[in-house]
């Protein structure tokens, strides 16, 4: 267990030194954890669908958990569905700042195409700010698009959003004055942006699902990248690792973070993972499959994806730190990032999940890569 800092304390004393870069690649015996939910909706004592709000309040518990066993960063996903809680990730980061000391808040992910890039800077520099430097962002596209429609922005523009409101927001996210035209929004002209983080710039990073044009294009603007693993073996990305280290190469960067992202699940034994995980994840991955054209899944599904080699974390403490472990070694993976929501799993299994995520896996994590590295 760590013992929290004073509240004016920041997540490192190097937060505020511009040399200090907290998205560099760690050693090889080193991997961040850290814990993500998009808010998913669970179910109240006569089984209906908790309020949101409700669900919104217990998403601070959860961080303020995550926080006091030593997790490295929390993030919070955007979605604009009845089954996800979380709609504006910055202002519940915010409350969670206020109620944590250490631990890295982000959001996993922000929908850029959808949004202002501008206030998208805005609001994550306003929670560097109250946070005391512990903000990061994570641009992505996300995986469901109820937000073009809502927000009044054409399916058909997919691919030109998110390239031009990227560049935008590469280029305010410099904090120099900003020019720039496109066709998707007025254009920019000496403006500048506010406001500044304190002697930095806001850790940005770019979530990909595996493809390579998204992984050259994160490498092309030198920002850290996450893979976001939900299905099939973690192992098939490797080649987009290669890709990505090889193109930041190529286009004159240092090298930067690779991160995963998987759902997962942990208790005290296997067995009574995979017994609580399934229902939630069956329910949640037959629901959004019938929406998408998916065929239905079964446990034989679901058991390829739990084995040793599959893309969902869920096991006792011992399982899932070896399948993150592994991970080191087939990806170089710097972090990892466990989506520990899973549909209408509940609140208390959430948090015992978190609580040996930190306690138990973390410490198992670190003596396994700390062979690992004496055996090379």
């Amino acid at each position: 267990m760590h013992e929290n800092s004073e509240a004016s304390e920041s997540l490192d004393p190097r937060a505020t030194d511009p040399a200090f870069d907290p998205t560099a690649p760690v050693a090889a015996d080193t991997m961040l954890l850290g814990v993500s939910t998009f808010g998913d909706v669970d179910l109240d004592d006569a089984g209906e669908p908790k309020h949101h709000a409700v669900v919104l309040r217990q998403l601070v518990e959860q961080a303020k958990l995550a926080d006091a066993v030593g997790l490295h960063s929390f993030g919070v996903g955007e979605h604009h569905r009845r089954d996800f809680a979380v709609s504006a990730p910055e202002v519940v980061l915010a409350a969670i700042a206020s109620a944590t000391k250490r631990i890295r808040l982000g959001s996993a992910v922000t929908v850029l195409s959808s949004d202002d890039p501008i206030r998208v800077f805005q609001r994550f520099a306003t929670l560097d700010a109250v946070s005391n430097g512990r903000a990061e962002v994570i641009l992505g596209r996300g995986s469901f698009t109820e937000s073009f429609p809502l927000f009044g922005y054409d399916l058909a523009d997919y691919e030109v959003l998110f390239e031009e409101k990227l560049e935008l927001y590469h280029r305010v996210r410099s904090q120099k004055p900003v020019n720039w035209d496109g066709r998707t929004r007025a254009g920019l002209h000496g403006q500048m942006v506010y406001p500044h983080l304190e002697n930095r710039l806001l850790p940005t990073w770019i979530g990909v699902g595996g493809t390579p044009q998204s992984v050259v294009r994160t490498a092309a603007y030198g920002y850290p990248m996450v893979l976001a693993i939900i299905g099939g073996e973690p192992e098939r990305f490797a080649p987009f690792a290669q890709l990505y280290r090889r193109s930041l190469a190529e286009a004159g960067h240092d090298p930067k973070q690779l991160a995963v992202h998987s759902p997962g699940y942990v208790a005290e034994t296997d067995e009574q993972a995979r017994e609580e995980y399934y229902p939630h994840w069956l329910a949640t991955r037959n629901r959004i499959g019938a929406e998408r054209g998916w065929g239905p899944a079964g446990y034989g599904e679901f058991e390829a994806l739990v084995d040793e080699d599959g893309a969902l974390f869920v096991g006792s403490p011992d399982t899932v730190a070896a399948k993150i472990a592994k991970l080191k070694g087939s990806l170089g993976a710097d972090r990892f990032e466990l989506k520990y929501s899973s549909g209408t799993l509940p609140h208390r299994n959430m948090m015992r999940s978190i609580e040996l995520f930190g306690t138990e896996v973390a410490p198992r994590v670190a003596e396994l890569l700390a062979v690992n590295a004496q055996v090379k």
